[in-house]
């Protein structure tokens, strides 16, 4: 994909934790208008209390306020295993961004804020997290845990990506992939952040790679993420206008409206092209188009927890 390159430094978000706290309660509260309605008890500190269970647990106060039946989760409760993957590469940093704010973002600030708000899910329901971090590199990684400590540090290495050098970062996706399919041993629920623009580009080297995720039952969910704006839409103005590749160098002058179609139905079949691959794969595929807020990433975090058993 070739992007207009821009010279300013990125900065990470000032409060990431504050932020997804603010994505979560607003999605939270609107789960009442949801095919979800009555779930959002769960994301504080109780669980549906199933028939036969010790009674020892029931919040008696909750049942009187709502007339069912909640037991307290503890600390020691790990119901899910999760696995953010984030890719970090240059062309995940357009467009760019002098700050990020909650309104504001790039393809990279956008998946650190909603992959932040997915642990806060899964902070509140006492499940443990793990991330893995890539680009030309295999920039980071940890396993699943729960605790607080961990939590923070997971942050930590999610705003340090938003903040780091934006040129000449290569995609290397399937050989990561690969990398991180080989460090799940337990079944996890598998959420991958990716603009699916590759350096390396052989097709079916990286579904080969996706298809490794699953290896060991785990379930996966590739997050398309884009600026559906000017990567899918290519909307921008008609003057004389110099593109350049961000990971390659490759440099490209033209005047946008001379191609506008062209690109557009090329970039069309190419979405549509991963979407049937993917399905093939059984591999969940959602596009996370970075304007239109985080409610799908959510949602569908959601469905797949209800799924996974």
């Amino acid at each position: 994909m070739n992007i207009d390159k821009e010279i300013n430094e990125i900065t990470g978000f000032k409060n990431l934790e504050l932020l997804a706290t603010q994505v979560v309660e607003g999605f939270i509260s609107g789960l009442h208008k949801s095919p979800f309605h009555g779930f959002s008890a769960e994301f504080a500190e109780h669980k549906i209390y199933n028939d036969g269970e010790s009674t020892k647990h029931i919040d008696w106060k909750l049942y009187a306020k709502t007339d069912k039946l909640y037991t307290k989760r503890y600390e020691e409760e790990t119901n899910l295993r999760c696995h953010l993957i984030v890719d970090n590469s240059s062309s995940m940093h357009y467009p760019t961004i002098k700050q990020q704010s909650i309104t504001t973002l790039n393809k990279i600030g956008f998946s650190a804020l909603a992959g932040a708000a997915i642990m806060n899910l899964l902070k509140r329901q006492r499940d443990a997290v793990g991330m893995s971090i890539y680009s030309d590199g295999y920039d980071f990684y940890s396993s699943e845990k729960g605790s607080e400590r961990h939590h923070q540090m997971l942050l930590s290495n999610l705003n340090n990506a938003i903040s780091r050098s934006n040129e000449d970062i290569t995609t290397n996706t399937y050989t990561h992939l690969h990398l991180i399919a080989e460090k799940l041993k337990r079944r996890s629920l598998v959420f991958l952040f990716t603009d699916m623009f590759q350096t390396e580009t052989e097709e079916t080297k990286l579904f080969e790679a996706l298809q490794h995720l699953k290896y060991n039952k785990h379930e996966v969910v590739l997050f398309h993420t884009f600026d559906g704006n000017t990567e899918l839409e290519f909307d921008f103005n008609n003057r004389p206008k110099r593109f350049v590749d961000v990971e390659t160098g490759e440099i490209i002058n033209l005047y946008a409206d001379n191609i506008k179609e062209a690109y557009k139905q090329a970039v069309a079949d190419y979405f549509n092209s991963i979407e049937l691959k993917c399905g093939q794969y059984r591999i969940k595929y959602v596009k996370a188009d970075i304007n239109e807020g985080f409610n799908k990433i959510l949602t569908t975090y959601l469905v797949e927890r209800q799924k996974f058993g």
